[in-house]
């Protein structure tokens, strides 16, 4: 998903300002520091029920394609990212985003959200900022949109009561990101109403062609990456908006629909019965990663 592209915490050993500083400021002044809108105290225990479950990277693809359907975000991805050459990279930057905002500790989400920050001061030009807080609300919303269909899926949909809260959880993605509370929609009526106004009004520009053409068809990748990717493309098809699915030129047949409908059943009927050491092997080891990194910084 794409938040900017940054050294989640340099081997070299570079130290960021949100860790040189935590031991001489409170939580308050470390929160303030990092971000005005977010509490780095505070646990989205109903967030972390859905982003520890590895099924979710599944949705990796359909929230970039979402994501730079936006103009701003678009342009910048394309002319700052490499997906076609750092496809792992770009990978373990966005997802030890997520974790460390659900997951990590105040020291922990501290620095890497310092670092998303710096990252995306580097990324702007003519008609995109990448510290905009309405292209951050637009990335944030794609990770609520993409994650929570994925997990509903899998698992079944919530009840009224948990998706609402499921859904304010969420905005901890956005007010880490800077974005001001007041601009995350009040509930999940006015989220879906700006949700499908921007679906409805976004073009596809050729920024966000190069960026599908570099994530769907990866010059340089694993063989895991290029192994799966058929099915990939499958899949995001299926979940894209059919008006931007068209616009990115995806094909779907019934062929590819009775593909996709019989990867999800053979999903629904074995996946939740895994080990969940097995479900959270990607959140595992995306945080046991950060936090040799962040060691390696002491």
């Amino acid at each position: 998903m794409a938040v900017e592209e940054t050294p989640v915490v340099q081997e070299n050993g570079e130290k960021g300002d949100a860790v040189n500083e935590k031991q001489e400021q409170t939580p308050a002044e470390q929160s303030e520091k990092v971000s005005p809108y977010f509490p780095l105290e505070y646990e989205p225990k109903e967030v972390q029920r859905i982003v520890k479950e590895g099924i979710l990277l599944a949705g990796g693809a359909v929230a970039i394609l979402l994501q730079v359907a936006n103009p701003g975000v678009g342009r910048g991805v394309n002319e700052h990212s490499n997906f076609a050459y750092r496809v792992t990279d770009r990978l373990r930057t966005t997802m030890t985003y997520i974790y460390a905002v659900t997951f990590g500790t105040p020291e922990e989400k501290a620095a890497i959200i310092s670092m998303v920050h710096r990252a995306h001061a580097a990324v702007n030009g003519p008609g995109y900022d990448a510290n905009d807080p309405d292209l951050q609300l637009w990335v944030a919303a794609t990770l609520y949109a993409a994650g929570v269909d994925i997990y509903e899926k899998v698992f079944g949909s919530f009840d009224a009561k948990t998706a609402e809260k499921v859904y304010q959880e969420y905005s901890v993605l956005a007010t880490a990101l800077r974005v001001p509370p007041g601009k995350w929609p009040a509930d999940r009526r006015a989220f879906w109403g700006y949700w499908d106004e921007k679906i409805e009004t976004m073009e596809i520009t050729e920024h966000a062609v190069a960026v599908a053409n570099d994530l769907m068809w990866p010059k340089r990748a694993p063989i895991w990456i290029k192994a799966n990717m058929p099915l990939v493309r499958i899949m995001t098809a299926e979940w894209l908006p059919p008006r931007l699915r068209d616009a990115y030129g995806l094909k779907t047949s019934s062929t590819r629909r009775k593909t996709y409908k019989a990867a999800m059943g053979i999903t629904r009927a074995v996946y939740p019965h895994l080990p969940m050491f097995i479900r959270q092997l990607p959140r595992n080891y995306y945080m046991k990663d950060m936090r040799k990194r962040m060691k390696n910084m002491a």
